[in-house]
């Protein structure tokens, strides 16, 4: 059965409209397109918004964790100004403080003739029982310089531990001193 059109109507309907009790295709089609926008806009926003901490971890900078901070800070505020200070923080280099440190310590437990880790109980020890070993001078622990005898060192009574005489490590004179 046909239902007949209304004689002020046209005859010829558009493609949009559709008859009653058929799918709205453009409605379908719209549908689908605004879902697909959202969606992109969402993982554009989210890719951008994440820039700075992305840049900071590619380029292994020390800052990264102030750098994500300030991106979720960013993120739930909205306060575009921590998202730009973000991206300025991950695009500065600032100098490696904690490598030259680590250089330093290593290069000072070098000339103290320690371990690395080796804390100053165990060094304390350790040269009390080389001053013992070798009769070298050594410091006691009141500051006053004593003279290890052979085979015992000084200030250390039998029982005790032998950490009370630190060595004095022997100085070379300049070579203008020399003779």
């Amino acid at each position: 059965m046909t239902q007949p059109v209304h004689p002020a109507a046209s005859h010829h309907l558009p493609m949009f409209i559709t008859a009653p009790g058929q799918t709205d295709v453009l409605m379908v089609v719209t549908a689908l397109i605004l879902i697909l926008s959202i969606l992109g806009f969402g993982l554009v926003f989210l890719r951008i918004h994440s820039l700075p901490e992305r840049i900071a971890h590619s380029s292994h900078k020390v800052q990264l964790e102030v750098v994500a901070v300030l991106c979720l800070l960013a993120l739930f505020t909205h306060i575009h100004l921590f998202w730009v200070a973000a991206l300025l923080l991950a695009l500065v280099e600032f100098p490696d403080f904690g490598g030259f440190m680590n250089r330093v310590a290593g290069s000072v437990e070098k000339i103290a003739e320690t371990k690395p880790g080796q804390g100053p109980d165990e060094m304390a020890v350790e040269s009390a029982a080389a001053t013992a070993r070798d009769g070298s001078p050594g410091i006691s622990r009141d500051g006053s310089a004593a003279k290890a005898p052979h085979g015992a060192a000084a200030g250390v009574s039998a029982g005790s531990a032998p950490a009370t005489v630190v060595p004095i490590p022997e100085r070379h004179a300049p070579a203008s001193t020399r003779s």
